[in-house]
């Protein structure tokens, strides 16, 4: 056997062999894709539900009076429990600031992550089916064709839906996480001139 040949059927055999892990993949990253969507749909659900606040309810929330319902009690306690510390300074308000952030942003990763994912896996699991189907045309065999080109056709609509879908979910959700962002950073700061206020 000549050795172009060896590595054309070495490489034969790695596509071929990837086609049934791909394709794993993509159902799981549907499978993901259905959770992050009812996930989204809770969240808001969620939003919905919370109206911003008014100018006379900012006071309270910078005076640590009053919570805001869009971020979890954990985060607004770890502020106001830095805040009371006497020897704590900016660079632990700024920690806090920079972890959370982290945090927020972890969230939606995985919709990043899915609109890469999707395109490219449905894309390897149309390409190796077409190969083995042209092959199966080389020997006249309609059947094996028409079947690989089913799974060729189907894995890039799953794999394009998976990549559209969750473009437009981390698309808003990171528009709400910036927004959220920005509010959580109003208060710090209110909280921190409040604090300056009252230090004699």
């Amino acid at each position: 056997m000549e050795f172009g040949a060896f590595l054309q059927s070495i490489i034969y055999l790695i596509s071929s062999s990837l086609l049934y892990p791909a394709m794993l993949v993509l159902l799981a990253g549907f499978v993901v894709l259905i959770l992050s969507a009812g996930s989204f749909l809770a969240v808001w659900a969620e939003r919905s539900r919370h109206e911003s606040p008014t100018p006379a309810e900012w006071s309270q929330i910078f005076n640590g009076r009053r919570t805001f319902e869009r971020f979890k009690a954990a985060v607004l306690k770890e502020l106001q429990d830095i805040l009371d510390l006497p020897e704590s300074t900016s660079k632990d308000i700024e920690n806090l600031w920079l972890k959370t952030k982290r945090k927020a942003y972890k969230e939606i990763d995985h919709l990043r992550l899915l609109v890469r994912v999707g395109p490219s896996t449905g894309l390897i699991c149309t390409l190796i089916p077409m190969s083995t189907g042209l092959a199966a045309l080389s020997q006249g065999d309609m059947s094996r064709l028409s079947t690989d080109m089913v799974v060729a056709f189907t894995t890039t609509i799953v794999g394009l839906t998976i990549g559209v879908a969750a473009f437009v979910l981390h698309s808003i959700r990171a528009r709400w996480v910036e927004a959220d962002l920005d509010v959580l950073r109003l208060i710090i700061e209110g909280r921190v001139e409040a604090r300056l206020e009252d230090l004699p």
